[in-house]
């Protein structure tokens, strides 16, 4: 077995020792998992560089990662499945993603119970550190993971960074979202390039060398590594920065993959006397990924890295929740997981989990093609929100490029858009600036709440996965049902709504030319070359302005607002015809209906009135009601979150009508 030591450094009573539902109280345990793999087994065969990773005498690369677990404290009273978290950049979700519970700003801060969704249900909720350059930091989670080493020794090669920030700066690091940088081989080297521009589907312009550097004169003596790009005159805010360089030393980032998968599998199915904490008890395993994580998920399933050393399945179901159509720098040599621009991320095609050709290129390929010709496939359910489609991608991963048709669907797969939804789950009242980097967009940020549909996606999955009865089916932007069109095409409708300001350029996934070896996890052409974009498909709107295809939770069916998954920079963050989305996070905005028609008119807003639409507060919450309801005989929620949805209700009728809180609110 791969997992060689588990090694738990504390256990704790979690939340206090509350006891959640039939389940019971929690225990926390945490410390540190040890892997040994085998370099030349044939699961692992698709891990870029495994075979140039450091060997111990009996052949087998080692590597260890961060350890967490939520267990009940009783295992005969849990679920006995696993829920593995996919940490995003070292940081837990699945509790503020599923039990609705804040995030805390410190990762090193106690879990909160939240609602206790997962705890009352019995899940044995686990995390393991994935990525290599997660800085070290309390309470961020990471892989220790070996150096590949060549013939001469460490590698050495191009990387290509990119920045984009919110304030003028003189001084960026060579990372994404300051994780662990990579300096770059020659300080002076002449292959280093920097280039500039306003939006990503817009050519590049280039800096002149003489204008940065690697280094600042004042940080040579404190600065032993040269890990920053300095430019004199300040970066731009807004702007979008490509630098590329050569740098030095690859560590074996695919090893995430293993890490994962062993980890879930030794939970299964190692035993008591090898110290495995769940021995006997697990019977099925599920991953949920959001945003990064998603992305990873979406990776581990086209490398097909399901099955462990023994041949064992490690996953029944996997989320991968907001990745859009999009990958990542997972399993690539210098790869750095935490970057995230589909714009510059390598090997984006195939989307789709069926069979795809790119009309283009003339490639065929599927996601799941790898997995399916093994026969052990999993459940799976791509849950993105109107965020992702506005990216320019999501639409892609249903999506017949060489029809303009709906593809077909794999039949152990479900494809869920939460219609009206930015990235993240809303909050509310609406968010103005989200801190701490200090983002704002033309109008306040989307505060639906598409927690509830999460919730129902997880259980579904667990019942299709327990008992073979299938889960809801697909609900997306359709171009046979005419509800999928050019993103393009929908802003003129929203340019007629007052206060409404549309870009002047939609952004959409490229296909880019990373070199003759990115299918190897290598890129060789640095920047890539810029091909021909994709088209961007997101779903229509109605006479509200809202999004018609998807999953509506009553936000969008019994709308007091318009909602949409894109929000573009408020000039006080710079670029403002441009969406925020490469900093920031993928956001929309939430508009609310007038309030009287009187006040429509005055304004000439195309949009009813609240007063027009509704007798009263009571008939709006009975009809929010009844949307909830008809979500719950549909599967698409659970009937648990019905309460919670009227009561959100009442409190944006209240807010929008200039009432303040709820009057249930207390």
């Amino acid at each position: 077995m791969a997992v060689i030591n588990l090694d738990i450094a504390e256990r704790s009573s979690f939340a206090d020792g509350k006891s959640f539902g039939d389940v019971g109280p929690y225990t926390l345990l945490e410390g540190t998992v040890h892997f040994a793999v085998d370099p030349l087994h044939p699961n692992n065969e698709a891990i870029t560089d495994i075979e140039l990773a450091p060997r111990e005498p009996d052949g087998r690369v080692r590597f260890s990662s961060h350890f967490s677990m939520l267990q009940p404290a009783d295992p005969d009273r849990g679920r006995h499945r696993i829920l593995f978290d996919v940490v995003n950049r070292g940081r837990k979700t699945v509790i503020g993603s599923f039990n609705s519970a804040p995030r805390a700003s410190d990762p090193s801060s106690p879990i909160e119970a939240g609602n206790g969704f997962l705890m009352r249900h019995g899940y044995t909720v686990v995390w393991c550190g994935w990525q290599a350059d997660v800085p070290l930091a309390p309470g961020l989670m990471g892989m220790q993971a070996p150096e590949a080493i060549g013939p001469k020794g460490r590698l050495a090669g191009g990387i290509l960074c990119q920045f984009q920030t919110n304030e003028s700066t003189e001084v960026l690091l060579l990372s994404h979202r300051d994780h662990l940088p990579h300096p770059p081989v020659d300080v002076n080297d002449p292959f280093a390039a920097l280039t500039v521009r306003d939006h990503p589907n817009s050519p590049a312009e280039p800096v002149n060398r003489d204008r940065w550097s690697f280094i600042r004169v004042e940080d040579e003596q404190t600065e032993p590594d040269p890990n920053h790009i300095y430019m004199p005159s300040g970066f731009e805010p807004g702007r979008i920065y490509q630098l590329v360089y050569r740098t030095l030393g690859s560590k074996v980032v695919g090893l995430g993959f293993a890490a994962m998968r062993d980890t879930v599998s030794y939970l299964r199915y190692g035993s008591a006397e090898g110290g495995n904490p769940c021995a006997g008890d697990i019977e099925l395993a599920y991953a949920f990924g959001s945003s990064q994580s998603g992305r990873f998920l979406r990776h581990y399933i086209y490398a097909r890295l399901n099955e462990d050393e023994e041949d064992r399945t490690a996953l029944d179901g996997i989320i991968p929740h907001v990745a859009g159509g999009m990958r990542g720098e997972f399993n690539l040599r210098f790869g750095q997981p935490s970057k995230d621009i589909c714009y510059v991320i390598p090997e984006l095609f195939p989307f789709t989990d069926t069979e795809q050709t790119d009309p283009a290129t003339g490639v065929s390929g599927s996601l799941m093609g790898r997995m399916d010709a093994t026969g052990k496939v999993p459940k799976v359910m791509f849950t993105n929100t109107s965020a992702e489609y506005w990216r320019g991608d999501a639409a892609l991963i249903h999506t017949d490029l060489v029809e303009m048709a709906d593809a077909p669907e794999f039949e152990t797969v479900r494809r869920y858009h939460f219609a009206g939804t930015q990235h993240g789950s809303g909050t509310f009242p609406p968010v103005v600036v989200r801190e701490p980097e200090g983002v704002r967009g033309q109008l306040p940020f989307n505060s639906v709440d598409y927690s509830p549909l999460l919730r129902a996606a997880l259980q579904n999955l667990d019942h299709w996965a327990t008992s073979g009865e299938p889960a809801p089916p697909s609900r997306h932007p359709s171009l046979s049902e005419g509800t999928a069109v050019e993103s393009k095409t929908v802003l003129p409708r929203m340019a007629e709504i007052p206060g409404v300001r549309v870009p002047l350029q939609t952004t959409r996934a490229m296909r880019l030319d990373y070199g003759t070896e990115a299918h190897l996890g290598r890129t060789t052409t640095l920047p890539a070359v810029q091909g021909d974009d994709y088209p961007a498909l997101v779903s229509d709107v109605n006479e509200d302005r809202n999004e018609v295809a998807g999953i509506r939770l009553p936000d969008l069916s019994v709308p007091v607002a318009t909602h949409t998954g894109w929000n573009q920079r408020h000039p006080d963050i710079g670029n403002p015809d441009l969406y925020i989305g490469i900093t920031g996070g993928l956001a929309g905005w939430v508009h609310p209906f007038p309030a009287t028609r009187a006040a429509r008119e005055a304004t000439g807003d195309p949009r009813f009135s609240i007063e027009e639409r509704y007798q009263d507060r009571d008939e709006y919450l009975s009809r929010v009601k009844d949307a909830a309801l008809d979500l719950v005989g549909a599967r698409y929620m659970l009937e648990e979150d019905v309460d919670h949805v009227v009561k959100q209700a009442a409190d944006r009728y209240d807010y929008f009508l200039g009432g303040g809180p709820s009057r249930d609110s207390a």
